[in-house]
C-alpha cells in the first residue's frame, strides 16, 4: 500500500497522509520502521525512497542522471551569480530584508530577482521588520528543501568551509535539481551580472563563504496581517 500510494503520488507524502491509508490505524512508529523497510527493498535499484521537508518521495538516484538527460537533451537554465547569492544570504541569513542583502553583497538587488525567486517557490515574505517603511522579512520555503532534497535547514553546507557528507551528496546534485525540467527560472540579469557571470553556476558553499564575515541582522518582528496558507509556501 505504501508502495503504490508513493509511486504514485505526483507530490511527496506526509506522514498524516500515508497514516490515512490505515485509517490512522497505525502508530507513526510503525509507520517509520515500514518505511524503512520499503525503502531498503529499493537497494541497488535505479529509484530510491528519500524523506524531504514535505514528507516522502520516490526519486531517481544521482547517477541515473546522466542517463535521464539524454530523454532531455536541452541545455538546462543557468543561473547568475547575483541570484545564487541572495538565495544563499536568505538560507543562512534568514530571516532578512532586501537591505540586509544588499548590505551583505554590497550592490543593488534587482526586485525582479526577488520577485522571480519568490515565484519560483523558494522564498517567501514572513513577516515585517518594525523599521522605517516596514520592510518584507524573506525567508525560504519548503518547496526549497524539497528541490534540493533536503528535510532541513541544518542540512545545508556550513558556511565555515566543513561540509557533511550528506550535505556534499547535495551539492553534487544541485546543478541537475536548478536545471531540472519542472520549472526554468530565467534569473540571468545584465544589469547585476558581471559579463562572465552568465557561464557560471555557482553552488551554495560558493556564494556561502561571502557569508562567514557579514554580521546577521538582527531587529524586531512582526507578523504580517493575513498568514499565507497555501503549504507550498510553507516556512521552516
Amino acid at each position: 500500500m505504501l508502495e503504490a500510494a508513493l509511486i504514485c503520488a505526483n507530490a511527496p507524502l506526509h506522514m498524516n497522509d500515508l497514516r490515512a491509508l490505515f485509517n490512522s490505524e497505525i502508530g507513526a512508529d510503525t509507520l517509520r520502521r515500514l518505511l524503512s523497510d520499503l525503502g531498503k527493498s529499493w537497494t541497488g535499484r535505479g529509484v530510491e525512497l528519500v524523506p524531504v521537508a514535505s514528507g516522502w518521495r520516490f526519486q531517481s538516484r544521482p547517477e541515473m542522471r546522466p542517463y535521464l538527460d539524454r530523454l532531455h537533451p536541452e541545455k538546462p537554465p543557468r543561473y547568475s551569480r547575483a541570484a545564487m547569492e541572495t538565495l544563499a544570504i536568505v538560507a543562512y541569513r534568514q530571516p532578512v530584508t532586501r537591505g540586509d542583502i544588499e548590505d551583505i553583497r554590497g550592490v543593488t538587488v534587482s526586485s525582479q530577482i526577488v520577485k522571480q525567486l519568490e515565484d519560483r517557490g523558494w522564498i517567501d515574505a514572513i513577516g515585517y521588520r518594525e523599521a522605517p517603511g516596514r520592510p518584507a522579512l524573506y525567508a525560504t520555503t519548503r518547496q526549497f528543501l524539497d528541490d534540493q532534497g533536503l528535510t532541513s535547514l541544518d542540512q545545508l553546507p556550513s558556511i565555515d568551509g566543513t561540509v557533511s557528507a550528506e550535505a556534499m551528496a547535495v551539492l553534487q546534485s544541485t546543478p541537475a535539481l536548478i536545471g531540472d525540467a519542472q520549472g526554468s527560472l530565467p534569473l540571468e540579469l545584465p544589469d547585476e551580472a558581471m559579463p562572465n557571470e552568465l557561464t557560471l553556476v555557482p553552488t551554495p558553499v560558493d556564494a556561502a563563504q561571502a557569508l562567514a564575515a557579514a554580521p546577521a541582522p538582527q531587529a524586531p518582528v512582526s507578523t504580517p496581517p493575513e498568514a499565507r496558507t497555501n503549504d507550498k509556501h510553507e516556512h521552516i
